[in-house]
């Protein structure tokens, strides 16, 4: 039995098309497929399948910060270290499971 299909239209900037289909080519999906893998997600979860949220602190490479931006962060870094404010990485992890679980 053949499977109805129906047609999806959308507009997305060039750039991020081309990202995604090679990310997507690199996985063996067709576009189609993910798609559709992306509509199950949106059933599956009654809503999108992850938080969108705007970044409280906007996440830079090494390369993208000008030095006195990276030394600001890692005397901040140092300084919490200092102060005791770290933790075991196992309770980090515990932490952040129990946080994903509380959706």
């Amino acid at each position: 039995m053949a499977t109805r299909t129906a047609n999806v239209t959308a507009r997305v900037e060039p750039e991020i098309k081309e990202q995604a289909e090679a990310v997507m080519e690199k996985l063996g999906i067709p576009v189609s497929t993910a798609i559709n893998m992306f509509y199950r997600e949106i059933i599956l979860w009654n809503g999108l399948p992850f938080r969108p949220s705007v970044p409280m602190n906007e996440l830079k490479a090494r390369d993208e910060m000008t030095k006195e931006e990276f030394d600001q962060r890692m005397a901040v870094g140092l300084a919490q270290a200092k102060e005791g404010m770290t933790a075991p990485a196992e309770k980090v992890y515990e932490r952040l499971i129990g946080e994903l679980g509380d959706d």
